[in-house]
């Protein structure tokens, strides 16, 4: 049985506690208060990073069980969409460990494969919906930019401040934050590691939205639940589309786009899909 298995059969909704657990999974995810008279939302997962009196700094252990999590998570057909947050009000993540990092040289961190996590976050084929309350900052910023959307609070704080402690951000700060706000803009938040409002983050353009801080989690689980309603291979066709197009020329991308279109085409839920639309009523979603 795996993780997000074992998950989804606790009558709780969570996950089985181990040793100093770093990272909770609710599957199905509880539902938002708006979304009464249903108590789960099917298909969501929620993740929560459990590091409260660390303000949730991501240490190596923290980031390894986050991609364990969210790996099960992506193995599990019946997981549709994933929100990730952090516990309490006050941050998502406030950024790597310092103490441990401080503790690193080159060799240590290119040969200890510590950094791998972050790869293997990027590999995950499910939409990621971050639900940002408090200080993103750092790698904490760059686990939210990893994400495919962003819901955040309106006392959230995002920023880059590597450079104040004599280094610059090695977790994808440097290319996420320039391909989502421009060169410009990207260099003058890294250079200075000045903190940005939700406000600002949102007219920059790399958020998602911005809500009242209370309804943060429910808006991010309400986002989620209406991605899970929709075809899965589709929706997972299409995450990897738009990534792709973060990465390639547009050339490049328009083919890649074009060919998981086509494949799409052999599906059930393509058949389905349009089938119901002629016929005037709702799809059944299958997976195949």
């Amino acid at each position: 049985m795996t993780n997000a298995q074992a998950q989804r059969a606790s009558a709780a909704g969570s996950a089985p506690a181990r040793p100093r657990d770093l990272v909770h999974v609710a599957f199905p995810a509880p539902a938002p208060a708006s979304a009464a008279p249903l108590d789960r939302l099917d298909g969501v997962a929620l993740v929560t990073i459990d590091r409260p009196e660390a303000l949730n700094a991501l240490s190596f252990d923290l980031l390894d069980a986050l991609v364990e999590a969210l790996e099960s998570l992506d193995a599990d057909r019946a997981t549709r969409a994933v929100v990730i947050t952090g516990s309490g009000t006050r941050a998502f993540a406030a950024g790597a460990d310092i103490r441990e990092l401080a503790q690193q040289t080159s060799i240590s961190l290119r040969d200890g494969g510590r950094f791998t996590a972050w790869d293997r976050i990027a590999g995950i084929g499910l939409p990621l919906i971050a639900a940002v309350r408090g200080v993103a900052l750092g790698g904490g910023c760059e686990l939210a930019m990893a994400c495919d959307m962003v819901v955040a609070g309106g006392d959230a704080t995002f920023g880059q401040p590597e450079i104040r402690l004599g280094v610059m951000p090695g977790a994808g700060g440097t290319q996420r934050l320039t391909r989502a706000i421009g060169k410009a803009r990207a260099m003058e938040l890294i250079l200075t590691g000045r903190s940005i409002g939700a406000m600002e983050a949102h007219a920059l353009g790399l958020i998602t939205t911005v809500v009242p801080s209370e309804a943060t989690l429910d808006a991010a689980l309400e986002l989620a639940g209406r991605i899970a309603q929709m075809p899965p291979l589709a929706v997972r066709a299409a995450v990897a589309a738009v990534r792709d197009a973060q990465q390639r020329t547009l050339g490049e991308g328009l083919a890649r786009e074009r060919e998981a279109f086509f494949r799409l085409f052999d599906t059930r839920d393509q058949s389905e899909g349009m089938a119901a639309f002629v016929e005037k009523r709702s799809p059944v979603w299958t997976g195949h």
